[in-house]
């Protein structure tokens, strides 16, 4: 067996299932589960009928897809992008379908990270718990950039070592963050590509999160729009993964794709060739339509603004919140400290489940910076997220 796989630690869901074991909620409660960022709210109408329109889906099942995608899809890919980030993209070698980011984000682990004693990874600290399996299985070394209330709840990228700089070969980013939901701007972006031409690295990242946000006139920036911005038209060391499981309420389509450097995509090409991972054609069809669509985002996005809006006043009454820039989380300090006992009296009590912050950070020189925070996914109907919050409030001001 790899002997990798015994540095991987128990991925959080498994960690919050033994948590929650043996723990009898009210019977009289239906569940609410706000721990999982998986959302509920409903598929396009245009798409489903994209996927299940029978003569196309037919010829679609009849072949093989393409590893690179079709040629449509990409074109679709690019010019949303183009609409988005205002950065040019070739669709035929700086853009690739994938089945969603999480797939991609590991899989691009193993095919950047060389291996090599003293190979690096620099993640954020609490993260999305891939970037580590990525960096783990390819035998590379974590290293871990706080995101506190200090920093704003963000990277403090310019604290990192001059000497990790120089071992680090993949930087991956998240922005919006999860679980914190803030957003990296212009300028750390612009900061981060010196760094990587100064230090020969390959910056990963992760705009999943990138169409939930919540003022019109600021949405996040990404990295191939500062790229772009800043003369760096052939995006170099720069690759970005988008998905529509956030943004158009796809997360069973499992469809993305990667975006940025042609050298980097032809390298990781020619390994997905080999991965066995294309996606299949009529998926391949539905997603081109999605990424042509707008308007289901923008009510997506607005379903999200309204949750936000009916909760944040209700948890303000027991809880200091900080308002997120994106995503669809909220990232609370609990009292006392105590994020697992905070979470499984919160099962106990109200049938209501959110994810301890800790099981998304590591241990550092302060502690895990995780640690006393819960992530709480608005992703349940409206009516059962403001119940839930109430459930909470109320509940916050018995526990304590």
């Amino acid at each position: 067996m790899n002997p990798h796989l015994a540095r991987l630690r128990a991925y959080p869901f498994e960690r919050l299932a033994a948590l929650k074991a043996g723990v009898r909620p009210p019977a009289d409660r239906a569940p609410v589960m706000l721990s999982i960022g998986e959302p509920k709210h409903a598929p396009p109408d245009f798409v489903v009928a994209e996927l299940t329109e029978p003569e196309a889906l037919a010829r679609d099942l009849a072949g093989y897809p393409a590893t690179r995608g079709s040629l449509e899809l990409r074109d679709a890919v690019a010019g949303w992008v183009q609409r988005r980030f205002r950065a040019g993209l070739d669709p035929e070698t700086q853009v690739l379908p994938v089945a969603g980011t999480r797939e991609a984000l590991f899989s691009f682990g193993q095919a950047v990270l060389s291996g090599t004693p003293g190979a690096t990874a620099v993640l954020p600290n609490p993260f999305y718990q891939i970037y580590e399996g990525a960096a783990l299985l390819r035998g590379a070394e974590p290293w871990f950039v706080e995101c506190t209330a200090a920093s704003g709840f963000r990277p403090d990228y310019r604290a990192v070592p001059e000497d990790v700089w120089r071992r680090c070969e993949l930087l991956f980013v998240c922005s919006p963050g999860n679980p914190t939901g803030m957003n990296l701007d212009r300028e750390t972006l612009c900061w981060l590509m010196e760094q990587a031409d100064r230090h020969d690295f390959v910056i990963a990242a992760d705009e999943c999160y990138s169409e939930l946000y919540f003022d019109d006139g600021a949405p996040p920036v990404g990295l191939l729009d500062a790229a772009s911005a800043a003369g760096r038209d052939d995006f170099r060391r720069c690759v970005v993964f988008h998905s529509l499981s956030k943004r158009s309420n796809l997360p069973g389509l499992r469809s993305g794709f990667v975006a940025g450097d042609a050298g980097i995509l032809a390298d990781y090409y020619q390994y997905r060739t080999y991965e066995g991972c294309a996606l299949p054609n009529h998926v391949q069809r539905a997603s081109r339509a999605a990424w042509q669509d707008e308007a289901h985002v923008a009510a997506n996005r607005e379903a999200y603004r309204r949750k936000f809006a009916a909760v944040t006043p209700i948890l303000r009454e027991a809880l200091d919140i900080v308002d997120p820039e994106g995503g669809f989380y909220h990232w609370i300090a609990v009292p006392g400290g105590d994020d697992e006992a905070f979470t499984r009296d919160l099962f106990a009590a109200r049938n209501v489940t959110v994810l301890p912050g800790s099981y998304l950070g590591r241990d550092g020189s302060n502690g895990n910076p995780g640690r006393g925070y819960v992530r709480v996914a608005w992703v349940a109907p409206e009516a059962d997220c403001v119940a839930a919050a109430r459930d909470i409030a109320e509940f916050v001001q018995t526990w304590r």
